[in-house]
């Protein structure tokens, strides 16, 4: 990140602004909500500030910018529309090490101002680091109105509640779960539907039934992350995703969908590349059930589904086994989401009226494959895990009844910025991947419906990382 996030308690400490416009007038107005000392310094004032002036709600100095009016200041703003003003402004605060913001020139900046949503307590601050201030300013408008204003006052219910559950829960883990509970509830949307004495006495309620000394309760939640793009993730997902103490995933989790977990959640990789596992599916397993046994809420986060070449059912069979309560959350697989992202449909009536879903390598680590079943005209074949058995692949599939010229394509990082898509056919293909340099993960689709791609492809990374390489389907 460009800027570090972080609120400030200036309430009744000295801030100056300098400047006495529209400008300005904002600036002072966010300072005062925040209940801070404001001290205005310009030559003159527009009629607002004068007012703000004329009722000593603001200190106003009738004069130009001089360093010595930072000696007090807690912050500064730069508000003028003489740049060299501002320049002077932040050259002096910066050498006494006060922050300083200046209004539209983000390079004389120390701290950005934000555009805010209030619902105090919550206060939710959203930021382009200067670069698209009316982006940031869209984006606050969209979550406006998925913010209602009641949960300011489940804020304040919330902490006028705090020490008491402080002193009623000894482990912070138990009191974590007992609001998150109390948040997603009933009591929220007492709050939220204007009751708000129902609400507290409910709360209370709630905590004089929950034993601070009850071990909490383990659970596994078994979490699809999808093909890698984060906005594919279900509501639930994100939901356990934020709730989990232990956060145990795949090589195939993308990082930026690893983000997403709960920052304070304990994060254990156990990923599998090929000839590289860091741990045994076996071993996967025992952790689930021994994690899930100290009373921990634990995310299995996978790529793509869990039930689709993931081992999830490998997994809940022995949670099963040892009475571990789990949940399972479906995510987009990687022949949807990634078929999607390329343009490719799986199914379509002139093309395809079935599709199959194979793995590229068994068990043990092989791509010996019965393809005598799979290899059939008018269906689509998706291979998961294929890349370094593409030209086996490819032989086999030729070898078991398709064409030399059956359209496939190989599809590298699906659905993220990073995506390449190569399309061929069964005999060129493996030459093209090679010449294209793609690395895991990559799923490779075969059939009719890659002649689709051309036509149909709709998403194009804006990074200059993703590329399309297609080769004649005659070559």
């Amino acid at each position: 990140m460009d800027f570090f996030p972080v609120f400030l308690d200036i309430k009744n400490k000295p801030c100056l602004v300098v400047g006495g416009g529209e400008v300005a007038t904002r600036k002072v107005g966010m300072l005062r909500q925040a209940q801070a000392n404001v001290t205005v310094v310009s030559p003159e004032l527009c009629a607002t500030l004068q007012e703000l002036a004329d009722k000593g709600q603001i200190e106003f100095h009738r004069t130009r910018f001089i360093p010595e009016f930072l000696d007090e200041a807690l912050l500064v703003i730069a508000a003028t529309d003489d740049r060299s003003v501002n320049a002077e402004v932040s050259a002096a605060a910066k050498e006494r090490r006060i922050p300083v913001n200046v209004v539209d020139s983000p390079d004389l900046c120390s701290f950005i101002m934000p555009s805010v949503i209030d619902r105090s307590p919550i206060v939710v601050a959203i930021s382009s680091g200067g670069a698209a201030p009316v982006l940031a300013r869209n984006l606050r408008a969209r979550l406006e109105t998925l913010i209602p204003t009641a949960y300011g006052r489940l804020g304040q219910l919330a902490g006028a509640f705090r020490e008491q559950v402080k002193k009623h829960f000894i482990r912070p883990a138990d009191r974590r779960i007992f609001w998150e509970k109390i948040l997603q509830g009933p009591v929220a949307e007492m709050v939220l539907a204007g009751q708000d004495t129902d609400a507290k006495a409910a709360l209370e309620q709630a905590l004089q039934a929950e034993s601070g000394d009850t071990p909490p309760r383990g659970e596994v939640y078994l979490v699809g992350g999808g093909p890698g793009n984060p906005d594919l993730l279900t509501f639930r997902a994100l939901r356990l995703m934020q709730q989990a103490d232990v956060v145990v995933h795949d090589h195939l989790v993308a990082p930026a969908i690893l983000e997403l977990a709960r920052r304070d959640a304990e994060r254990i990789y156990v990923g599998k590349e090929r000839n590289n596992h860091t741990m045994r599916q076996e071993n996967i397993n025992e952790l689930l059930v021994k994690l899930a046994k100290e009373g921990k809420r634990v995310l299995r986060l996978k790529g793509g589904d869990p039930f689709i070449f993931g081992r999830g059912g490998e997994e809940i069979e022995t949670l099963a086994a040892n009475g571990i309560p789990f949940q399972v959350v479906p995510g987009i697989t990687a022949a949807s989401g990634v078929a999607s992202y390329a343009g490719i449909p799986l199914t379509h009536r002139d093309y395809a009226q079935s599709c199959v879903f194979v793995t590229g390598h068994l068990k043990d680590g092989s791509v010996n494959i019965d393809l005598s079943g799979i290899a059939k005209t008018n269906q689509t074949i998706v291979i998961y895990m294929g890349l370094l058995g593409l030209p086996t692949l490819c032989q086999e599939l030729v070898k078991h009844g398709l064409s030399n010229s059956t359209p496939a394509a190989i599809v590298q990082q699906g659905t993220t910025y990073r995506q390449k898509v190569v399309t061929g056919t069964l005999e060129t293909l493996p030459g093209l991947a090679v010449d294209a340099q793609l690395k895991p993960p990559t799923l490779i689709i075969v059939g009719e419906v890659v002649k689709l791609h051309d036509k149909l492809a709709w998403f194009h990374p804006e990074l200059g990382e993703g590329t399309s390489f297609t080769a004649s389907l005659n070559d």
